[in-house]
């Protein structure tokens, strides 16, 4: 059987990569849902992963949900209204839930078309970079859907609430220019450097101390609901834990001797 998201270690970067070329990468099918939990448990709990890459094998980002088994009522699909509805709430909404607990920050690599939930699949990563093939389009309108896995909540707060209205309400596509001028993504380069300016992105972030980027993404994420007062308060817990890390003593010893620091995650 062939595993739905490949993983691959190369030093302190993962890259997760969804494997079912031949569907365009769906991500609403069960074991692609456990593969993408599975992922994200393991790199919490693993203090030398810094950061994760998350890409899709041939063509395609992801088409989102799968569309012939919207047809035929199956897996998700299926069964009654209410059934239904616990069919999202314990299928393809673990899959925001799982990225957005994850620890480490994640880069998209969108190598194609993301295409409704493949979409917000990309947004619900921390940073984007996008070949010049990538399209993303909000196009849950146009098969008489609505965002069902948290695009509503997830593209809003990356293009601002006029444009997600635009995309959602037209369902019409984004192109890799477009998610550039707008800061959807980061970088837009040609499909052959797409992983290694993925990579290099990633390498800029894992160049920091691995325990102040988990904490330092936990409060971004967590400054979203909470009161600047509730902010501040976390931050000046975390900022106490930092100031005892071996790392936090050594990037200023570092930066005291103008010398490369030697981050080790203690």
């Amino acid at each position: 059987m062939t595993e739905p998201l490949l993983i691959e270690r190369d030093g302190p970067v993962v890259t997760w990569t969804l494997n079912d070329p031949a569907a365009r990468n769906p991500v609403s099918d069960e074991a692609m849902i456990e593969a993408i939990e599975r992922a994200v448990d393991a790199v919490n709990r693993d203090d030398e992963v810094r950061v994760a890459i998350l890409t899709g094998a041939g063509s395609a980002f992801s088409s989102g949900g799968n569309v012939k088994h919207m047809r035929d009522k199956e897996g998700m699909f299926g069964g009654t209204a209410a059934q239904q509805r616990q069919g999202y709430r314990h299928g393809i909404q673990r899959i925001p839930r799982a990225l957005y607990h994850c620890e480490v920050p994640t880069v998209a690599a969108v190598n194609g078309p993301a295409i409704g939930a493949g979409c917000d699949l990309a947004m619900m990563c921390d940073l984007r970079v996008a070949s010049t093939k990538a399209v993303f389009a909000e196009s849950f309108v146009k098969v008489g859907l609505i965002p069902g896995d948290g695009g509503a909540w997830l593209l809003p707060r990356i293009v601002g609430m006029a444009r997600a209205t635009e995309m959602a309400l037209t369902g019409e596509a984004v192109d890799a220019a477009t998610a550039l001028e707008w800061g959807m993504v980061s970088s837009v380069v040609e499909p052959d450097e797409l992983h290694a300016a993925a990579r290099a992105l990633a390498d800029r972030v894992a160049a920091n101390p691995p325990q102040a980027l988990r904490m330092t993404k936990r409060l971004l994420r967590e400054g979203q609901h909470q009161s600047l007062d509730a902010l501040l308060e976390l931050s000046a817990a975390m900022q106490t834990i930092a100031h005892s890390t071996a790392d936090h003593h050594e990037a200023v010893a570092a930066m005291l001797d103008k010398r490369p620091p030697r981050f080790t995650g203690n």
